[in-house]
């Protein structure tokens, strides 16, 4: 009987698909295990949650009942919505620090190169991670703003304001704060990807939400005071009616907002691709 010896290693290595690694649908899997693995993350939309009620209902009861009686109807809904939103400008600075981490997380720990191990194709693993950040951000976003509408709604009622969740002029604002929370996070994932540490991406992504508008606030020039509603904050403000004398429309904030994005995932990209792990 003759038996058949195994081929040379050099051999056999040959038979090993190169470039194999998970499907895009395995990469997404893998990513959504692992942010809701992380504590951070519970932590970090639970307080979003948090935040948006307690200031809707902070906001809503400092509200005396003369001056709700001196607003004009037309304003009820826009107080009323106000009110409900108010927590996205704290929510933000939240979404923020973990999309940054969702990211950089991985570099401190040495995961990264597990994670690009699993799919050496690379771009993957960042259309992935961004995705899943998006829709979940998205979801506690809304799950926290319709909450602080359900809060917010019966203390002012009481006050004589009213206003339907269901009116043109409230739902869609609120769907658009919560958008923005979802693009504010992959904002700062592309951040985080970019600089790959922990600190320096959030002192990043915190100073362009928060610094660099009151920067060119500062700058007696006419220039700096049209670059300041294209701003990332102030951009994406006017995505939900937020952006006090704002000249963007909804639509124009949003796409000032995406393309902030599409710099950061852009550049992410491009680095993610040349640097090693």
């Amino acid at each position: 009987m003759t038996t058949t010896s195994p081929a040379p290693a050099h051999q056999r290595a040959s038979f090993i698909p190169t470039g194999s690694g998970l499907s895009f649908a395995g990469i997404l899997r893998s990513e959504w295990i692992k942010l809701r693995s992380l504590r951070s993350t519970m932590w970090s939309y639970l307080l979003v949650m948090l935040i948006s009620v307690g200031m809707a209902a902070l906001m809503s009861s400092s509200l005396s009942s003369g001056t709700a009686a001196s607003l004009p109807e037309a304003q009820q809904a826009g107080f009323l919505l106000q009110a409900s939103t108010f927590g996205i400008y704290f929510g933000q600075l939240v979404v923020a620090v973990l999309g940054v981490l969702v990211f950089s997380g991985e570099y401190s720990t040495g995961m990264i190169k597990s994670t690009l191990t699993a799919a050496p194709r690379r771009l993957s693993t960042l259309w992935a991670k961004s995705a899943v950040l998006f829709t979940a951000t998205y979801v506690v976003g809304l799950v926290g703003i319709l909450a602080s509408f359900m809060v917010a709604s019966p203390i002012l009622a009481a006050k004589g304001i009213h206003g339907s969740l269901f009116d043109g002029d409230v739902i869609v604002p609120i769907l658009g704060g919560a958008l923005y929370l979802a693009l504010i996070a992959v904002f700062a994932l592309g951040v985080g990807a970019i600089l790959r540490s922990s600190a320096g991406g959030i002192a990043a992504s915190l100073g362009t939400l928060l610094v660099l508008p009151v920067i060119f606030q500062l700058i007696p020039a006419d220039w700096a005071a049209d670059v300041v509603p294209y701003l990332v904050s102030n951009a994406g403000f006017a995505m939900f009616g937020a952006g006090m004398g704002s000249p963007l429309e909804p639509w124009q904030g949003f796409t000032v907002l995406a393309g902030w994005i599409v710099v950061a995932i852009g550049a992410a990209a491009v680095l993610l691709k040349r640097r090693d792990a």
